[in-house]
């Protein structure tokens, strides 16, 4: 049997509303509820989650997480959404001791819960909740560049069958989501999602060209527009820099009236 790591970045909507039924989030929702037809099932799910940022690199190390719901303001119904997935402390003390002899400080935390950046789109795709998961922080600072390093230091494990999943969004101007009808046309937003798609697809760059593109993220279109603060899209930094290879598109549609692409390295 072939083992080797898939990766994949999407994004993962807006909070709870893809399991509440929200009509603008349907063609999100399809697209993760058939997008484990496109993957072998992997063994273990790692998620690199927008939601979540320390010190240093730090891994969800609890056998059974909670919930920990990041969002407020919604129905009674987002407050009683579950996702009982076992968590794997093996393979975060794995991960950890893998970045830290690649010069990372990480830790393990074995009492956060789930965050909806993973619970939220893994519910769509794997509804049974029968695959170990875990999450790895972000960085606090949002160094382009020290993320870029942390998908390298993951490359340790594209031998395994294991799913990286970056969730985050590739668009993420909250005022923006709501201050206009739903699919106005926006050609700042599709001048970065453009250029994004570039950068982690087009076979005329090398994977150092990627990785400096990543890096320098801001100069591209409308950067600072679609990404008033960049948690979001660092997922895909991490992503593409353990990928090592060029991705190709998977999702491209409208989420919130916002147009959105999610990435898959196989």
């Amino acid at each position: 049997m072939e083992r080797a790591a898939q990766v994949v970045y999407f994004s993962h909507g807006g909070g709870p509303l893809p399991i509440l039924g929200e009509p603008s989030h349907k063609a999100m929702v399809q697209f993760m509820e058939r997008l484990p037809g496109q993957l072998r099932r992997p063994e273990a799910i790692l998620v690199v989650s927008a939601h979540w940022e320390e010190r240093v690199p730090t891994l969800l190390g609890a056998a059974h997480p909670g919930m920990f719901y990041d969002y407020y303001g919604f129905p009674d119904a987002a407050y009683e959404i579950t996702y009982p997935a076992p968590g794997s402390p093996q393979l975060a003390a794995r991960i950890a001791d893998l970045l830290k002899t690649q010069g990372f400080g990480a830790r393990i935390d074995e009492s956060r819960g789930f965050d909806h950046g993973l619970f939220i789109p893994l519910k769509l795709m794997y509804p049974e909740a029968d695959i170990p998961c875990l999450q790895l922080s972000l960085v606090r600072g949002l160094d382009p560049a020290v993320h870029i390093k942390l998908g390298k230091a993951l490359r340790g494990l594209l031998g395994e069958n294991i799913l990286v999943a970056g969730s985050g969004f590739s668009y993420h101007n909250i005022g923006e989501f709501f201050g206009h009808e739903l699919g106005t046309p926006d050609p700042a937003n599709d001048a970065f999602q453009d250029w994004l798609i570039e950068t982690c697809t087009s076979p005329a760059l090398t994977q150092a060209d990627r990785e400096q593109r990543l890096i320098r993220w801001e100069q591209a279109p409308s950067a600072r527009y679609c990404h008033p603060r960049e948690e979001h899209l660092l997922p895909v930094h991490v992503c593409q820099a353990m990928a090592d290879e060029p991705g190709r598109v998977v999702f491209d549609d409208q989420i919130l009236g916002k147009r959105g692409v999610a990435f898959l390295w196989s």
